[in-house]
């Protein structure tokens, strides 16, 4: 079987930053899904920590099933993990990939910040979510076992530095891209790397401290909206109130107009500007 040249770039990326991988990667030149490809090959006994990247997917997805358009010179990246965590503890694993990722970019000139569920959004504003465009998306997906997931993959996408006039029209305003922040032409194997040396720093803690210190972590990166009118899309329904803070599940804490805290798993959100 031929040698990857990518993987081969990715393994010693990783190894010169102190972190060599423990599993394989796997690079596609196209295909449909990365993490549709780990949850298949998962079933099948695949290692923990196995990566699939691809240089163009034709089916990426994120939250809710929306689509995630994935453009050559962007990253496409999932991750396998077989989770050894309390059942409490897995809903933080998108908390953990999304610090993993804000730190790597952070790192590479992109200042950030983490909007609840799973976006990394670029600030063009000093407060406030109107004021962030987007610049990476993560998705965790469980697949069951006898009585616990068996698997969990984590998928992302970072904008970056595939021109935003390819991605579609109705999304470009809210998007940015790493490269236009930095005046770089940025390397997607270069910010996989950055991304892969520190997401097992994160998982560790967990696994070993549980989810203090990583709520605290994600909290501090997170945009600063606490406090503040928020409208959330959640289960067919629309709530409004104001964003207290994430629970130690990482659920939303939303304080309705009547008074009641209500948590809140998964859903859109978005800050309201009230007059």
């Amino acid at each position: 079987m031929p040698v990857d040249a990518v993987a081969v770039r990715l393994h010693r990326l990783l190894e010169e930053r102190g972190a060599p991988w423990p599993a394989p990667i796997e690079h596609f030149d196209t295909i449909g899904s990365t993490s549709d490809w780990l949850k298949a090959q998962a079933r099948a006994g695949l290692p923990a920590w196995t990566v699939a990247l691809a240089d163009e997917q034709t089916a990426g997805r994120g939250r809710q099933g929306h689509r995630w358009i994935s453009p050559r010179g962007n990253l496409h990246l999932s991750v396998l993990l077989r989770p050894e965590l309390p059942a409490g503890q897995l809903s933080l694993l998108p908390l953990a990939a999304g610090v993993a990722v804000a730190e790597a970019l952070t790192t590479l000139g992109a200042p950030v910040a983490l909007k609840w569920p799973n976006d990394v959004l670029l600030a063009a504003e000093p407060s406030g979510a109107a004021g962030y465009r987007k610049l990476a998306g993560l998705l965790a997906e469980a697949t069951s076992g006898p009585g616990a997931p068996d698997s969990v993959v984590v998928g992302l996408g970072v904008n970056v530095s595939a021109p935003l006039e390819a991605l579609p029209e109705d999304v470009r305003d809210s998007a940015a891209s790493l490269a236009a922040v930095t005046g770089r032409s940025e390397d997607p194997c270069v910010v996989a790397a950055e991304v892969l040396s520190r997401l097992p720093v994160w998982y560790h803690l967990l696994a070993r401290e549980g989810g203090a210190s990583l709520r605290d972590a994600w909290r501090a990166r997170a945009v600063d909206w606490w406090g503040r009118d928020v409208e959330v899309r959640s289960a067919g329904e629309v709530l409004r109130g104001i964003a207290r803070d994430v629970d130690p599940g990482g659920a939303l804490l939303l304080e309705t107009v009547d008074g009641r805290i209500v948590r809140i798993l998964s859903g859109e959100v978005r800050e309201l500007r009230l007059r």
